[in-house]
């Protein structure tokens, strides 16, 4: 399938709404879109769809360093780390930080960072709303 304006894939990461009754960071969670697609029921109705891999939390507060929450990619046997959501659950596009725990490779690109890294700052300093909603 032709990528969108023939450039290479757009892995974004975003914020999901996964609990009203709490506020910022606890109220979401973090993923990756892999893939945007729509379906027709049979009703008719159509239904923007993404395709996602989940983060997990490292620690259930922020870093006390950073101020920053911690994050790494989802990967569990059964495959649950991989979810189609309706696309009204995202929230806001985020910006994820590597954790530095060795010295930096240096085939790193902005393609294959979330595969090189196991760990990501969520950051929160990205703009006005990041801020609101990371803290």
């Amino acid at each position: 399938m032709p990528s969108w304006c023939q450039g290479s894939g757009q892995y974004d990461c975003i914020f999901m709404s996964t609990d009203d009754m709490k506020e910022g960071m606890l109220s979401m969670d973090v993923a990756q879109v892999l893939c945007l697609f729509s379906f027709v029921h049979t009703n008719g109705q159509t239904f923007p769809c993404t395709l996602i891999h989940w983060f997990d939390q490292i620690t259930d507060k922020p870093d006390k360093l950073t101020g920053m929450w911690m994050v790494t990619l989802s990967f569990v046997e059964d495959s649950s780390h991989l979810t189609v959501i309706h696309i009204d659950s995202i929230i806001h596009s985020m910006h994820l930080l590597p954790i530095f725990w060795d010295k930096y490779p240096l085939y790193v690109n902005c393609h294959n960072l979330l595969d090189i890294f196991h760990g990501f700052y969520v950051n929160h300093f990205a703009d006005h709303h990041m801020f609101k909603l990371a803290s």
